[in-house]
């Protein structure tokens, strides 16, 4: 950020600001337009598209700008080429438009975002997501995708998926080795639901189903998820360990058998209750003699995991430092290394009956927890960002993992398509013995 705030400026001052195209206008659009418009020079928000286009106005309005309403891309175009700002409900128009440098895609849906996505890719721009779901889900071949366009997609700075990898390249500077990327929760509840969040969503301007995601370990899993394709790190047990302790994250150190994360190549993780909160944190390990010793002498104590953190993760603040660091730098926050490595499973959040069509995603059905991918294909476990709209074919008990056996899906559809692919590129092998079973 201390490099990249002195080339905004200089953006700033030769009037050739960073364009961007937001999609979605909720809480957290509106704070990141808030964000850019008022507080970051050499950036502005060129577009947003959102189904409901008086939402997109409003969060204009909040910071003073006048936007106009664009009906079809001629209008849009018209519009930004004059350096004005553009609302629409097609979100096309603004991945097809000349003049936007980055699509920031922030809905938090999987089918919508997924169409968003790819027709990004296909008219050459970079693709920001502050929507984990989407990128825990098929994030892979979508990195696939982008990469054969010669475009980024990356996750986003700010949540804690990015925060973690910020840690994670900080550590590796050093010289260290990361052994544990962890996420720092405060409550871990599967059978929340709407009716329970209710309250809290409506202090926070937030729907109970997002709230709801958080709440029963689905939202965690996602992001932890994320973390492990972009890291190759996997998890230690289904659902991740997930330590409750009420003490600093410092003094779990010694909570963790060093050898086990060595052999496991490193783990993605989860801890509840411990400051400082919320935050994220990385274990870390050190063989130089020299290393050790001054890593004492910094208080970091004597090992042999160290213990880095940050306090606190603060969303939309930070999403304009990812996009500059995408268009500016081309530097990538996060993305899947390559294949995927942690699925988010389905299991069942009550007794299910056959014949239920389930819910969405923070609903009153199921929730998601973190499983090796391997495993999971194995086991041709149900991956919670197909879930949504699935009919059981057969009674399922609560806590019970739900495979793809169990349901009926919809195949048609853009996602499954993109899942098949993804899944017959990065596990063929596991294609080859169910279609010879």
């Amino acid at each position: 950020m201390i490099i990249l705030d002195k080339y905004l400026q200089e953006r700033e001052q030769a009037g050739n600001p960073i364009r961007v195209g937001i999609i979605g206008a909720g809480v957290m659009a509106k704070g990141v337009v808030n964000q850019v418009m008022r507080y970051t020079p050499g950036m502005e928000i060129a577009a947003i598209a959102n189904r409901t286009v008086s939402k997109a106005l409003d969060v204009y309005a909040y910071t003073g700008t006048q936007a106009e309403v664009c009906n079809d891309a001629a209008a849009l175009q018209k519009c930004l080429s004059a350096g004005g700002f553009a609302v629409t409900d097609n979100p096309d128009l603004v991945c097809e438009a000349e003049g936007i440098d980055i699509i920031v895609e922030m809905t938090g849906t999987i089918h919508y975002s997924t169409r968003v996505i790819m027709k990004a890719i296909e008219n050459k721009k970079h693709v920001l997501l502050f929507n984990a779901e989407v990128d825990a889900t098929i994030g892979p071949i979508l990195k696939v995708y982008a990469d054969k366009a010669g475009v980024l997609i990356s996750g986003a700075d700010g949540d804690q998926p990015g925060v973690i990898m910020n840690l994670v390249r900080f550590v590796k500077s050093i010289g260290l080795t990361p052994l544990l990327c962890g996420n720092i929760k405060g409550l871990q509840d599967y059978y929340r639901n709407p009716t329970t969040q209710a309250g809290f969503a409506a202090t926070w301007d937030m729907t109970p189903e997002m709230v709801t995601s958080f709440a029963d370990g689905t939202k965690i899993s996602f992001e932890q998820a994320c973390v492990a394709n972009a890291t190759g790190m996997g998890v230690a047990k289904r659902g991740m360990i997930g330590i409750n302790y009420d003490g600093h994250i410092d003094d779990m150190t010694s909570m963790y058998d060093v050898e086990e994360l060595k052999r496991l190549g490193g783990i993605v993780d989860y801890v509840v209750g411990p400051k400082p909160g919320p935050g994220v944190f990385v274990y870390a390990t050190a063989d130089d003699p020299m290393t050790k010793k001054y890593l004492e002498y910094g208080k970091l104590g004597k090992g042999p995991l160290y213990s880095f953190y940050t306090p606190y993760h603060l969303c939309y603040f930070e999403i304009p430092h990812s996009i500059g660091k995408m268009v500016v730098f081309n530097d990538v926050i996060m993305a899947p290394i390559a294949g995927p490595v942690v699925d988010v499973i389905t299991l069942a959040k009550t007794d299910l009956k056959a014949g239920k069509q389930l819910d969405g995603l923070g609903g009153y059905d199921t929730y998601g927890q973190c499983e090796n991918s391997v495993t999971a294909r194995k086991e041709n476990l149900l991956p919670i960002g197909l879930a949504e709209g699935a009919v059981l074919k057969r009674d399922i008990k609560r806590d019970e993992p739900i495979t793809f056996d169990d349901v009926e899906l919809q195949e048609d559809t853009q996602v499954m398509r993109l899942y098949r692919e993804q899944v017959s590129m990065f596990f063929p092998e596991l294609q080859e013995k169910s279609a010879m079973a």
